[in-house]
């Protein structure tokens, strides 16, 4: 992969769904709302300054939501932000980068 251009998309790991979890109430608080299924389904990453991770996630009754988290550099010591989401995806929509 290349720095600054994103992965293709792949299957989703133990790590992707670790990282997903991570972020998983800051999603809920921003959009007051408890998902009781979050599931990661496939991801994308981009290197910069960081990781950006993009990830669809399944949260149940059909309904997708793709996250975009940044992981800092690990000298820079900083938590997983979640850094912009788009929900009322399907399974079908492809995982682009935003």
């Amino acid at each position: 992969m290349m720095c600054g251009g994103p992965s293709a998309t792949q299957p989703a790991t133990a790590e992707t769904q670790k990282i997903a979890d991570e972020v998983k109430s800051q999603l809920e608080e921003k959009e007051n709302q408890k998902f009781t299924v979050f599931k990661a389904i496939s991801f994308r990453q981009q290197v910069v300054a960081g990781t950006n991770f993009f990830i669809k996630v399944d949260v149940g009754d059909d309904k997708f939501v793709h996250l975009r988290v940044f992981r800092a550099l690990p000298h820079e010591n900083k938590p997983l932000t979640l850094s912009s989401y788009q929900t009322n995806k399907e399974q079908h929509d492809e995982l682009s980068y935003f």
